[in-house]
């Protein structure tokens, strides 16, 4: 039995995520804020928890139950995230918190909790969903956004580090555009037929799962625009 902790598991990329690794014959511990929206998820061999990315003592209490349920813990997918604009001109303080808070001091606290069971395994995983804004700054795109997975970016090259002589190998997973309800409406923004589909970018993070510690991939990336170097 292999065991993934996905954390917005509920809908969007998340979910396909989850879906994916039941496919691939995971098993998975869900994390969202309200567990009721894994009811899609079988029984089983799935956990719903609950955990709110703004609530720093459910990180750990999501890992806890985790590990009581299963026994072990062989993956974390940071996936939950958000986006608000924030630039020099518009958006404030309490937008680029929430940000800060979600999409980079979540998953920090996740693998602190997460990494002495993924070491235990000899060969433990940490996926973050990063983005193609974690490798440079597009004009027109929320400035405190690209400093949120800029972070992450930074945070998985960390817990490479951390885990290495244990077989944990961290990945990013950095992205252009998904076809998912958090990007619906902003302006500029990738038209919807040349978007990733959540499933495409799901067999990605399958895919970084499944290979040994001999194949360490540091950054996954996978654009959707024609740029120079990414």
């Amino acid at each position: 039995m292999r065991v993934a902790m996905v954390s917005g598991a509920g809908r969007g990329l998340g979910r396909a995520i989850a879906e994916c690794l039941l496919a691939e014959g995971w098993t998975v511990s869900a994390g969202l804020r309200a567990p009721a929206q894994a009811s899609f998820l079988p029984a089983d061999r799935c956990l719903a928890a609950r955990f709110d990315a703004a609530d720093p003592a459910s990180a750990e209490a999501w890992v806890a139950a985790t590990a009581d349920r299963f026994g072990r813990i062989d993956a974390l997918v940071n996936n939950a995230g958000i986006l608000r604009v924030v630039d020099f001109a518009q958006g404030g303080e309490a937008d680029l918190d929430a940000m800060w808070e979600v999409n980079a001091k979540a998953p920090f606290r996740l693998i602190r909790a997460a990494l002495p069971h993924l070491r235990r395994t000899g060969a433990g995983r940490i996926v973050n969903i990063a983005s193609t804004d974690a490798k440079r700054y597009r004009a027109g795109v929320s400035v405190g956004y690209t400093m949120t997975k800029h972070a992450l970016l930074a945070l998985t090259q960390a817990a490479r580090f951390a885990g290495w002589e244990d077989g944990v190998r961290a990945t990013a997973i950095c992205t252009g555009a998904i076809d998912t309800g958090m990007i619906d409406g902003l302006p500029g923004v990738t038209p919807k037929a040349d978007r990733l589909r959540p499933e495409t970018v799901a067999a990605m993070v399958a895919f970084v799962l499944s290979l040994p510690n001999q194949a360490s991939v540091p950054e996954f990336i996978a654009n959707t625009r024609l740029e120079s170097l990414i």
